[in-house]
């Protein structure tokens, strides 16, 4: 991530503050605040129901929050939703494109919902970007789990968005694959003036993909900083190590930073 120049520091492309999202007596995101900067990869780290998914679907407008303001490019989401969400896209290996469409027809339907202009120069850019070009008339059910991650993708940059959320882009791949995949997303946040909000389980590629890391346990904000040195502040190896402790004893972690 390129690094501003003192008082020179550019607006976030995600401000989340002070946000809730409660069930009846039980809270799913409780006080959650971050950013996300230009050019910045930040992982959202957190155990099976820690609220990640949660926090994702109330920025991308899916959830209403209980509280709390979300900001995208400066726009409050609630009060101008639309303008907001076109800044915004979405990938996620369990959110297939649909199959009975091709490649071709698939990218031109969601061209056509984000209202893209030249929307038939922006497809055939993308199809060279993300190696699909023989694949453009071919039904996007029997690509592979690799070529649908890269549709996937496709799709999500045909808006260019300012703020590209991924819940765990990778999960399932083969290893050749997910680096392919991550050196794509790397070469987004490098390139432009937009940020990515990055959810995964897998430690090993957070620590080579993410500027820095936010690790939620029980809706809150437990832990945030650089992964590759965050672990060694709390005593451990590594950032998986770090992972699972906050996943079993968030508390104790909390106490230990009050302490230092």
């Amino acid at each position: 991530m390129k690094t501003p120049a003192p008082g020179d520091a550019p607006s976030p492309v995600l401000s989340v503050q002070s946000l809730h999202k409660r069930y009846g007596d039980r809270s799913a995101v409780d006080g959650l605040s971050f950013e996300v900067g230009r050019r910045e990869i930040v992982g959202l780290l957190g155990g099976n129901g820690a609220g990640k998914t949660t926090t994702i679907n109330m920025v991308l407008g899916i959830l209403e929050p209980s509280a709390g303001t979300i900001l995208i490019e400066g726009l409050d989401l609630m009060r101008r939703r639309t303008q907001a969400l076109a800044h915004t896209n979405f990938a996620a290996i369990y959110a297939p494109l649909p199959g009975n469409l091709t490649v071709r027809q698939n990218l031109r339907v969601f061209g056509m919902l984000y209202g893209v202009k030249g929307l038939s120069a922006r497809i055939e850019e993308l199809l060279v970007r993300f190696d699909l070009v023989r694949f453009g008339d071919t039904k996007s059910g029997v690509l592979s789990s690799g070529e649908q991650t890269r549709l996937t993708l496709a799709k999500a940059m045909l808006n260019e968005p300012r703020l590209l959320l991924l819940d765990e882009p990778t999960a399932s791949l083969d290893p050749a694959t997910a680096r392919d995949i991550r050196a794509r997303i790397r070469d987004f946040a490098s390139q432009g003036e937009g940020g990515v909000l990055w959810t995964s389980h897998n430690m090993y590629e957070v620590e080579e993909v993410c500027d820095r890391v936010l690790i939620v346990s029980r809706g809150k904000l437990v832990l945030q900083g650089d992964p590759r040195a965050l672990p060694a502040q709390y005593g451990k190896a590594t950032l998986e190590e770090l992972f699972i402790a906050v996943a079993r004893e968030p508390d104790v972690l909390e106490q230990a930073e009050a302490r230092s």
